[in-house]
């Protein structure tokens, strides 16, 4: 009887399988088959004005600010690993201006980690320097090594008139050259772009891509190809100032031109009734009051600076990176030193720091900080050659050593790859910085 049962059992077992089968067979092919259509006609990918969507299916949401944390925006093809090959490829081929503005106060330190880890990884990329011309512009002869010369204009700075509309739009506040300084940073932004759609008429094309960052930008690691978001305009998080870190910029051409309109769009802020603006808080209202949606994204650098601030910082203080600090530092201030303030030290420090000021990411070790309060200590050179490596550390000491010959032949190569030349001539450029030697 038992025997029978377990018979019996295994029977019926055996029709629900082969009913199983029977249904899959039935439902697979079909819904397949949906799933196909519904994909290819809907294609999407990072160059397309529908990368929101993408950000949809693998973030979870459609929205127009994404953390540093967040994925990047990646095609939805048949495999993910096959969609990222795509896009990198794509932006590789793709036309991309890289815009360098200001002084170039220590350019000898960061304009090697500039060509190393934005210029010669985008080789199709085209140089556009706007920069006023002072002793140290003799250190731009360094760039003669870029891959691509578009653009080199070298000024004698001016002051700019400053209109009724600006007056009452910007304030002079934490600004060291009060609203004459933020003018003539505006100026040099927007130049820049100047530059750019002069250089692009002249050659009857469209860039892809502008890359806009300061000269006193030190890289310590590749700008990667996540950063490229097609509609979006990427910025830094971190050293906001009550706005949004104005120290790079990386968009598509349309977001650009809106980012890097930073004297011409006042009139339109002073419309809309916007008052005591700083540089980083009518930075944000050029995005959004021209609905162009921003992304930060942590990244590798960090502004060089010689200015001195207190030690410890607190609340709207601004801490002072290490040069070695791993990072990413997102355009923090740093300077090479002996990390003063490590560890425990720094977890006691940043929580201090009014998030929406001059605070940058801290966790997990990788901020060092530095006692700012005096001049660079003695030694600078060694911890900087040690921190930076044997490449930079020899381009350091050749530019402390540098001939005028050799600088105005550095120059002379350089004019001769630059497409227009909008500077002195080179000997007038290192007479000033290096004199008659």
């Amino acid at each position: 009887m038992v025997k029978s049962t377990r018979q019996s059992a295994m029977h019926v077992a055996r029709w629900f399988s082969d009913l199983d089968w029977r249904l899959l067979f039935l439902i697979v092919p079909p819904l397949s088959l949906i799933v196909f259509l519904y994909v290819s006609a809907t294609p999407i990918s990072p160059f397309s004005t529908f990368a929101p969507l993408a950000s949809f299916f693998f973030n979870g949401t459609l929205n127009s600010r994404t953390s540093a944390d967040d994925p990047c925006l990646l095609p939805l093809n048949r495999s993910r690993a096959v969609g990222v090959r795509s896009w990198k490829d794509e932006l590789y081929r793709s036309r991309m201006a890289v815009c360098l503005v200001g002084g170039a106060r220590r350019f000898e330190l960061t304009g090697p980690s500039i060509v190393e880890n934005i210029l010669n990884v985008y080789t199709n990329s085209d140089l556009f320097l706007h920069s006023p011309l002072d002793e140290n512009s003799f250190k731009f002869s360094l760039l003669k090594v870029a891959p691509r010369i578009a653009t080199v204009r070298l000024f004698q700075p001016k002051p700019i008139p400053e209109t009724d509309a600006e007056v009452r739009v910007l304030t002079a506040a934490n600004s060291p050259n009060g609203i004459q300084g933020l003018l003539q940073y505006f100026n040099l932004v927007e130049g820049c772009l100047t530059m750019i759609e002069e250089y692009q008429a002249q050659h009857n094309f469209k860039y892809d891509w502008i890359v806009r960052t300061r000269v006193d930008g030190y890289w310590n690691a590749p700008l990667g190809p996540q950063n490229f978001i097609a509609g979006h305009y990427l910025i830094p998080p971190g050293s906001t100032y009550g706005g949004l870190n104005d120290r790079l910029g990386v968009g598509d051409l349309n977001s650009s031109k809106v980012a890097l309109s930073r004297l011409s769009l006042i009139p339109e802020l002073d419309s809309a009734g916007l008052r005591m603006l700083n540089s980083e808080t009518s930075f944000k209202a050029q995005l959004t009051t021209q609905g162009v949606p921003f992304v930060t994204k942590r990244l590798p650098f960090c502004i060089v600076t010689d200015r001195k601030y207190g030690f410890p910082p607190y609340r709207f203080g601004v801490p002072v990176a290490a040069l070695s600090s791993p990072g990413p530092l997102s355009g923090a201030k740093c300077r090479p030193c002996t990390p003063f303030c490590e560890g425990s030290c720094v977890a006691g420090v940043m929580p201090l720091l009014d998030k929406g000021w001059s605070w940058t990411n801290w966790e997990n070790g990788t901020l060092k900080l530095c006692d700012a309060r005096g001049e660079w200590e003695k030694g600078w050179e060694k911890i900087f050659d040690k921190v930076a490596g044997k490449k930079r550390a020899a381009v350091r000491k050749r530019i402390s050593g540098l001939k005028l010959k050799q600088c105005v032949n550095d120059f002379n190569e350089m004019k001769r790859r630059s497409s227009k030349w909008e500077s002195p001539p080179p000997e007038e450029i290192c007479k000033l910085g290096i004199g008659e030697n």
